[in-house]
């Protein structure tokens, strides 16, 4: 079965960490593309910051020893997108997390580690890979891991119920502001009781809100 996890690797073993440690207040987010030439991994990275933070960056990538050459691409005043060109110790650090055939989904800084959320063709995938990286060195925790089930609402958490239910409020106004269908006329329509209903929708938006503010699930951390 398909699975989705979030893994995390402290910045002075992957990339940037030269750059970051420069500057307090950086954002960095790899740019997802379709495809690009297998030799080059995660071209394209935007930075985001206030105008101080971001009139360093050019001087700070020149120097930045994971970096072997950049060039930028475009300048929105808050944000700029550039191509970098990796040294080869960060390419072999995402071999490592792709050997099993695995896919980047997308990668960025936090703080001063790098998440990354990686699509696996089968959870033994993930175990494999875990422990294959962990042996070369890295240091990589697990955060949340999502099952990939028959449909793809099971990468957020939830029931097929839930989410059944949820699209029924979504299509017959539960949502709508005024509501055009309040929860005693919807569990009436599921023919389920109103309590069973009231239970049903908290822990499907408890599921969703986890997922929006990243709070971890009790798979977080299991290697």
């Amino acid at each position: 079965m398909s699975t989705i996890a979030e893994l995390t690797v402290p910045a002075n073993e992957f990339a940037l960490w030269q750059t970051l440690e420069a500057v307090g207040d950086l954002a960095v987010e790899i740019e997802r593309v379709v495809a690009y030439d297998p030799d080059h991994v995660m071209p394209y990275v935007w930075f985001a910051g206030d105008e101080s933070t971001l009139a360093e960056v050019d001087d700070l990538l020149e120097d930045d020893s994971s970096v072997e050459d950049c060039e930028l691409l475009t300048d929105l005043d808050d944000e700029r997108l550039y191509r970098l060109n990796w040294v080869d110790n960060v390419t072999v650090m995402i071999h490592l997390l792709t050997e099993e055939k695995a896919t980047v989904l997308d990668a960025s800084v936090e703080g001063r580690r790098w998440r990354f959320r990686v699509l696996f063709p089968e959870r033994e995938s993930l175990s494999s890979t875990y422990e294959f990286a962990t042996d070369q060195g890295l240091t990589i925790e697990i955060q949340k891991i999502h099952r990939m089930e028959d449909d793809r609402h099971g990468q957020y958490g939830l029931t097929d119920a839930q989410y059944e239910t949820l699209v029924e409020a979504l299509e017959r106004g539960y949502y709508q502001i005024p509501r055009d269908m309040d929860m005693e006329n919807l569990s009436d329509e599921l023919d389920i009781a109103h309590q069973a209903l009231s239970e049903r929708l908290r822990r499907a938006h408890r599921s969703l809100v986890e997922e929006a503010i990243d709070i971890g699930t009790d798979d977080a951390g299991n290697g």
